[in-house]
């Protein structure tokens, strides 16, 4: 149970110094961006698996690079939904979800390690 509220926080935290890092995206205040984790969550979990499966023709002709669009495509759907979380322009299209895997795969190893001491 721990885990899934330090993924969400990891998530939270990664959305924000996207909003720091990457022009177009904003996060208006610290609960918007739990909110926005909890639905990119809930987004990758039901909505990913099936964009996924009908883009993998493109992905495979692309050697992969398709992800990153459908990536784009994820969190921009959950932008849409989370009142206060935006994403304006092709930077923030593609460069987002590139540098939220990034900062979110590194706190949540973080977290892993204090967890386990």
């Amino acid at each position: 149970m721990i885990g899934y509220f330090a993924t969400i926080l990891a998530t939270a935290l990664g959305l924000l110094v996207v909003d720091m890092v990457v022009p177009g995206v904003e996060i208006s205040n610290f609960p918007s961006a739990i909110i926005a984790a909890i639905v990119i969550g809930l987004v990758n979990a039901f909505i990913g698996p099936i964009i996924k499966v009908l883009s993998l023709p493109l992905t495979f002709i692309t050697l992969g690079l398709f992800s990153f669009v459908v990536n784009g495509i994820l969190l921009w759907l959950a932008s849409v939904i989370v009142p206060g979380f935006t994403m304006n322009g092709i930077l923030a299209f593609i460069f987002a979800p590139i540098v939220l895997s990034f900062v979110s795969t590194f706190l949540n190893k973080y977290f892993a390690e204090k967890g386990t001491t």
